[in-house]
């Protein structure tokens, strides 16, 4: 690090504040740039900008942004903006905040992609090492940034780290011990040109910089995953499954036996749990636990204390988030299913009819993928958001679609058309930045609205 003098930070959110401040505390010189004008700018930000004396512009990114020696990105600037081109055509070295926070980790780093079920597992992982006596640091795409954390991890911490492609995309020697790849399906393809290639070959990069000493764990099952994966990954290759067939082809992992979770390693086997005794429920939350269990049982954390977290742990607010149940109807806050894999999941975990609060800011849906599951499942869509006609025209032939105004709209008449003994779901499928700042703006207005009922 010592050929970098001046840094210029990208972005003026969560991640890049952060490291502005991590930097400037290290000594060195740092300049921070936002295109968005001061005003529009999220208050707290401004404040953390101001009081740690972080020279800073908004508004603009002015030629003082190439006048460094690094350039740190925030996750939010896509690949092919003008400021991350210019940079790299004047020969500045661009990194993702990951990739700069981790240049000063002292703990072993567990990092958790795909492209759902991120936030949970990461979350889980936290609490299965916390609960085993270790100092667990949670952080991430899930909220607080990893350069806010990482000066607390000494050499006995593990971070989890929840990891999104869009900062593994500037990544250069980011090396996690344990590298978990849950799942890829189609999304954010509006980031990446429209193509599912480009999309896999991020989610890869979590594994590209291992070696033979560490362990890349991943969903044998997800067909995308399973092709991704090339003689190039170094690290060892441990796999989860719903099948046992992979205790035969690998040296360990999980997999699934008459709802017993089982771990295998060196042709042996352990029974962890039974799926059935899961605090969070439905069978994609089965594939979470199994890449949680397979991180606990690398640091070697006792069977018995990884079961007592899995029975009592009850998930993360906007993912499958029971709200109440008014009148024998259960309402649902799924608000964080920003695609439309995350909409199959959660139509799986029911088995009561569904009436299905679908829509916001289209991200190239495909909603055929779900096609089935609505037919099996939905009784009724209400449609929201920009996407609502889109929502209309493909479902209105399969199950009735109400269009409706706003959130309060949506959950009346999703209420309304509700017996006793359904769900009433919010899962999107869609970003929700047409409505609200973020998906968690979103999940409380719901909860709110339907907590008013």
């Amino acid at each position: 690090m010592d050929k970098y003098k001046r840094v210029s930070v990208i972005g003026a959110a969560r991640s890049g504040v952060a490291a502005a401040k991590l930097f400037k505390k290290k000594g060195f010189e740092v300049f921070l740039s936002d295109s968005t004008e001061e005003k529009k700018i999220i208050p707290f930000f401004v404040k953390e900008i101001q009081t740690s004396g972080i020279n800073a512009e908004f508004g603009k990114h002015s030629k003082s942004v190439y006048e460094a020696d690094l350039m740190i990105v925030s996750p939010g600037v896509p690949q092919d903006s003008e400021v991350i081109q210019t940079a790299l055509k004047k020969g500045v070295e661009v990194v993702s905040e990951i990739e700069a926070a981790s240049w000063f980790c002292n703990g072993k780093i567990i990092s958790i992609t795909g492209t759902n079920g991120k936030t949970t597992t990461t979350t889980l992982i936290g609490e299965i090492f916390k609960d085993a006596g270790y100092k667990a640091l949670v952080c991430g795409n899930i909220g607080t940034a990893f350069s806010e954390v990482v000066e607390s991890a000494d050499e006995n911490s593990v971070i989890a780290l929840e990891t999104s492609s869009f900062q593994l995309d500037n990544i250069k020697n980011f090396k996690p011990f344990i590298a978990i790849l849950l799942n890829i399906t189609p999304d954010h393809l509006d980031r990446y040109g429209k193509s599912y290639s480009r999309y896999t070959q991020s989610k890869m990069r979590v594994t590209e910089n291992q070696s033979g000493s560490d362990y890349f764990v991943y969903n044998y099952d997800d067909e995308a995953t399973r092709n991704a994966v090339t003689r190039d990954v170094k690290a060892k290759q441990y796999v989860f499954s719903m099948g046992s067939s992979v205790k035969e082809k690998f040296q360990a992992g999980a997999f699934v036996d008459n709802y017993n979770m089982i771990y295998f390693y060196n042709k042996g086997e352990e029974k962890v749990i039974d799926t059935r005794k899961l605090n969070i429920k439905g069978q994609h939350n089965v594939y979470n636990s199994m890449a949680s269990v397979i991180a606990a049982q690398v640091f070697g954390i006792k069977t018995e204390s990884i079961k007592k977290t899995l029975e009592s742990f009850g998930g993360v607010e906007h993912r499958l988030e029971f709200v109440r149940e008014l009148s024998g109807i259960k309402f649902y806050n799924d608000s964080k299913a920003t695609n439309v894999n995350s909409v199959w999941y959660a139509l799986q975990g029911f088995d009561k009819p569904i009436v299905l609060i679908l829509g916001g800011r289209d991200k190239g849906n495909d909603y055929r993928q779900i096609e089935k599951q609505v037919k099996a499942n939905v009784k009724y869509i209400v449609a929201i958001g920009e996407s609502k006609q889109k929502v209309y025209d493909f479902f209105k032939n399969i199950v009735p679609v109400l269009i409706v105004t706003d959130m309060e709209d949506a959950v009346n008449k999703a209420a309304s058309a509700a017996n006793r003994g359904e769900i009433v779901l919010l899962s999107p499928a869609c970003a929700s930045f047409d409505m609200y700042e973020n998906y968690e703006e979103r999940g409380k207005d719901f909860k709110k609205i339907v907590s008013s009922l």
